[in-house]
């Protein structure tokens, strides 16, 4: 099948497909004595395992890791799981982050009346001055 077909079975867009090629993620495909990619079953399974573990934030290289676990048979789910549990304490960081920043915009909003006045709160605080 052609780039078009292997992106529509398997979710992830031509161009992105072209990228994970260039950066050694995926095989780059078989061509045809005129220069089109060539995909199979396999390489869209491929895709797809790719796109699910990118859709849950992991990354490039993490994704390189897992899909070299993922064809390796002698690995250990230990292997596995280590991945996944960094991946998620990165999401709990994140989760946190964001938990602090929405604090502290809600207090920089309670502070800012609103109003037709041009003093504003909300301003001075990302200028860094206190409000």
């Amino acid at each position: 099948m052609n780039i078009g077909t292997a992106a529509a079975h398997s979710g992830v867009p031509a161009k992105t497909i072209r990228y994970y090629e260039s950066v050694g993620l995926i095989q780059p495909a078989d061509r045809t004595a005129s220069g089109y990619r060539v995909y199979g079953e396999q390489d869209v399974e491929t895709l797809r395992f790719v796109q699910r573990a990118r859709s849950l934030g992991f990354s490039v290289e993490d994704v390189g890791s897992l899909l070299a676990l993922w064809r390796d048979r002698s690995r250990t789910s230990a292997e596995v799981k280590a991945l996944a549990r960094h991946r998620v304490e990165d999401i709990d960081r994140k989760i946190t982050e964001l938990t602090e920043m929405r604090e502290t915009l809600l207090h920089l909003m309670e502070r800012c009346k609103g109003d037709e006045r041009p003093e504003c709160p909300i301003l001075q605080g990302l200028a860094g001055k206190t409000a």
